[in-house]
């Protein structure tokens, strides 16, 4: 009865607004949960930006389709199955992850959603909960599950403090700066290791 609890963007594909910030050429949106802590805050500039440059969701869609895993990141997946439960805990949006999730074999997804008007202009996100990462690691626990979870940025760590075993993976210094408790790995054979060792010392 193990569940292990992963981040998408960052953990298994690329950052998506990273990618489409370096095809638009808008460095704005480069910004990322790893820069900004309030969610929030992070969506409503994105989706401002967006608005004053004239770019909704088929032009990230567009972006997106041509995207992939990071390299590795299906076989770590696949390996991963074998052996526990897995779920993808993320900040990414529905909209966004359909073809990202069938190349990765379609793992179970638990994200957002966005809203776009007839032309596709985003005007609005809604999350599908409040904290989602930290409320379904406590929910799985609720339901007699030992749950190690791994995740590289801010909006993680709420997740990784409720879970019986928190990692980061591959992130940038300033989470590692404000985060000295959890473990640091930078490649998937370091992530499944230090996964095995959390749910071993979970008993």
């Amino acid at each position: 009865m193990r569940i292990v609890c992963l981040d998408l963007e960052g953990v298994l594909v690329p950052e998506i607004w990273i990618e489409f910030a370096e095809r638009t050429g808008i460095s704005e949106l480069r910004r990322t949960t790893r820069d900004e802590p309030n969610y929030d805050t992070l969506m409503k500039y994105r989706l401002d930006i967006l608005a004053k440059n004239k770019l909704g969701l088929p032009d990230i869609q567009k972006v997106i389709a041509e995207m992939g895993p990071m390299a590795g990141a299906r076989e770590f997946l696949d390996e991963l199955r074998d052996a526990y439960q897995v779920i993808i805990l993320s900040d990414t949006f529905y909209e966004f992850a359909k073809p990202l999730m069938v190349q990765l074999g379609l793992p179970t997804l638990f994200c957002h959603s966005l809203e776009a008007d007839a032309e596709g202009v985003l005007v609005n996100y809604h999350l599908r909960m409040p904290d989602q990462k930290r409320e379904a690691v406590q929910r799985f626990k609720e339901l007699n599950f030992k749950v190690v979870a791994a995740g590289d940025s801010y909006n993680d760590t709420a997740m990784l403090g409720e879970a019986h075993g928190g990692i980061l993976f591959h992130p940038p210094e300033n989470v590692i700066r404000e985060f000295p408790q959890y473990p640091v790995v930078r490649d998937y054979a370091a992530l499944r290791t230090e996964i095995d060792k959390a749910f071993a010392r979970a008993g």
